[in-house]
């Protein structure tokens, strides 16, 4: 199993997968988007296919007092719209995708914030340093679902 994380942003689209016990989150990479989250929707099915995603992790992007702005009602939508692509692709022949994975939303207040100082802790500075915030952001979206996840082994399964 693998769990993809998604942060939405203006200019990238963050991507963090999971490893396969469902662990650990790692960054996976940004796609260019230039103001436009809805172009990534392709390119996040064919992440979703390549990388056989049982799960995808998106963030909220809640305003600080806990309520939906423009944002998070962009993001909803977006989440609705990957729903649609991913139904198409499973009933696709060119797709190998067999089902639409679940798809989650994640309180993302603050992410970007952790990325930040994430990054700069691992002295990562300069020109690397901004496109590198939005996948780091989906990495913190994507753990902290993971984290938040009930373990068989917490039930005594």
């Amino acid at each position: 199993m693998v769990w993809l994380g998604v942060d939405l942003g203006d200019a990238r689209v963050g991507l963090a997968l999971s490893d396969p016990g469902i662990t650990l989150a790692h960054p996976a990479g940004n796609i260019q988007v230039y103001g436009d989250s809805f172009r990534a929707l392709d390119e996040v099915v064919d992440v979703i296919e390549d990388e056989s995603v049982d799960h995808v992790v998106v963030g909220l992007p809640l305003l600080l007092s806990g309520e939906e702005g423009k944002s998070a009602k962009k993001a909803r939508r977006w989440t609705v719209n990957l729903e649609k692509r991913l139904r198409v692709a499973v009933d696709d022949e060119n797709y190998a995708l067999k089902e639409v994975p679940s798809i989650e939303l994640v309180d993302e207040r603050l992410t970007t914030v952790t990325a930040h100082h994430q990054l700069f802790d691992a002295q990562v500075g300069g020109r690397k340093h901004r496109p590198m915030v939005d996948q780091q952001s989906a990495v913190v979206i994507l753990q902290t679902a993971i984290d938040r996840r009930e373990r068989p082994e917490e039930r005594g399964l």
